[in-house]
């Protein structure tokens, strides 16, 4: 399993609109973070977790030519609103993606993109043809499991995904008990960890810290991360096996 990650950053991104600190203005290329997503391939299928507004972008440097499924943590713009991008991908397949979230989710995105799923369609097909579905337990995609992690995100549920000995979790502050257990036996965790000060919706440095002595995993990058972190000074006060992650990096995974 080899996982991409295209995009870090918080909400905001890095360097954030009119901000001139250390971390901002840094020509480091690892300060500098698009917002989050991840790119998965197993068994060549190739999986597509969340769409940032700089999914274009993030595509076009990663080279990507192929989306099998696409798996949506939360509906929030700075993980969706570059959902129209897929169009692109169905007419390099000739296909329809299949797309999967969290029943809230999907509700969302219905609307939040109506006239993608109106059934209404359009003189030149300027849209996405995908196939939006809710999974709420453990789907079975061309032979490959993958478990949905149910989170806390503020008021709203939100999902994390696993996939053999990986998971990606980001975008929560509270993990349920029955969330941890999901998620034991982990080669890699990547883990969205905002700041250092406490977060009402998201996890800071310490409360990350806290979550992966419980999981265990052999490796964990960080991601979804403010300017408040500078990579390299971060990094070297990181425990082992804890990392940051940062744009473009690529993590194998073993597959069982």
């Amino acid at each position: 399993m080899l996982v991409t990650l295209l995009g870090t950053g918080t909400s905001h991104g890095v360097p954030v609109l009119g901000c001139n600190c250390k971390t901002c203005c840094s020509t480091d290329r690892r300060n500098h973070r698009n917002r989050c997503s991840a790119y998965i391939t197993v068994n060549n299928v190739h999986i597509l977790i969340d769409t940032p507004p700089e999914f274009r972008l993030q595509a076009l440097k990663n080279k990507l030519k192929q989306i099998d499924l696409v798996l949506l943590t939360h509906q929030h713009s700075d993980h969706v609103c570059g959902f129209d991008d897929l169009r692109r991908f169905n007419e390099l397949q000739q296909g329809i993606i299949p797309v999967y979230g969290s029943p809230e989710t999907v509700i969302y995105m219905q609307n939040m993109f109506a006239y993608i799923f109106n059934g209404i369609e359009e003189p030149g097909g300027g849209k996405p043809h995908l196939h939006l579905e809710s999974i709420t337990d453990k789907l079975t995609f061309k032979e490959i499991d993958i478990l949905p992690i149910p989170l806390v995100h503020g008021n709203i549920q939100v999902y994390g995904y696993r996939i053999g000995k990986f998971a990606y979790v980001t975008d929560f502050n509270l993990m349920p008990e029955s969330s941890i257990d999901l998620l034991k036996d982990l080669d890699v965790l990547v883990l969205g960890v905002l700041r250092f000060r406490p977060h009402p919706t998201h996890l800071n440095l310490e409360q990350g810290l806290d979550l992966i002595q419980k999981i265990k995993p052999q490796q964990t990058w960080l991601t979804h991360i403010s300017h408040d972190f500078n990579h390299e000074e971060l990094e070297t006060s990181l425990p082992e096996g804890v990392r940051i992650g940062y744009d473009g990096l690529r993590i194998e995974v073993r597959e069982q």
